[in-house]
């Protein structure tokens, strides 16, 4: 464990995939294509696939080096071990997540638009923040959307890493680069590819 990992690059976020060994061979390419952060979220599986695959995805992201975060649940996030969790607005709090993991792991959270949230988050002791939607995104068709302005303001406010999320794609990840974030989520453009390995590359050598 390599306590306070930095949040930086390529924030590769599971898709939801039953057939684990399905799983851990596309985010194996991606990791070999150089993605950073890998995020483990799946919204449809039941609590004993979830503990089977996150123990999978966190030796696979420990053999490549590659901060894991776990989605929403802080408790399975300190069963298997992972470098943090990332917590949703109904995902419980700051300070009940950083009793439950300690100090030395990492905590994110989602703030939507909103830069209040991050602030409090910060407050809090969030170790970073996440922004979005910034373009229209499948999986999240109906989320809130944010813009650039509100990334530069939260870029000029505040001393975390921050995520930006939503519909990114190769062809609009660098603006967000540019205005403030220091990592990407993405989901669709990277596990849709074509070449999962090409696509996290280019993703990758934007930073």
């Amino acid at each position: 464990m390599v306590s306070q990992r930095i949040i930086h690059g390529l924030y590769a976020v599971t898709p939801d995939i039953s057939d684990t060994n399905v799983l851990l061979r596309r985010v194996r390419l991606a990791l070999q294509g150089g993605a950073q952060v890998l995020q483990y979220r799946n919204k449809t599986a039941d609590a004993a696939l979830k503990l089977a695959q996150a123990q999978a995805l966190g030796q696979l992201a420990r053999e490549f080096k590659t901060t894991f975060i776990v989605n929403d649940d802080a408790q399975l996030a300190a069963q298997v071990d992972a470098d943090g969790v990332h917590l949703g607005g109904e995902d419980g709090s700051v300070a009940a997540a950083r009793a439950l993991l300690g100090s030395s792991r990492i905590i994110g959270v989602s703030c939507y638009n909103r830069l209040s949230l991050a602030h409090e988050a910060v407050r809090q002791g969030a170790d970073y923040v996440a922004f979005g939607a910034f373009f229209s995104s499948s999986v999240k068709p109906g989320a809130v959307k944010a813009d650039l302005a509100l990334l530069q303001a939260a870029r000029e406010e505040l001393d975390v890493p921050i995520v930006a999320i939503g519909g990114i794609t190769l062809q609009n990840a660098a603006s967000l680069i540019e205005t403030g974030a220091e990592a990407v989520a993405v989901i669709t453009a990277l596990w849709n590819a074509q070449d999962i390995e090409a696509s996290a590359h280019g993703f990758s050598t934007l930073f």
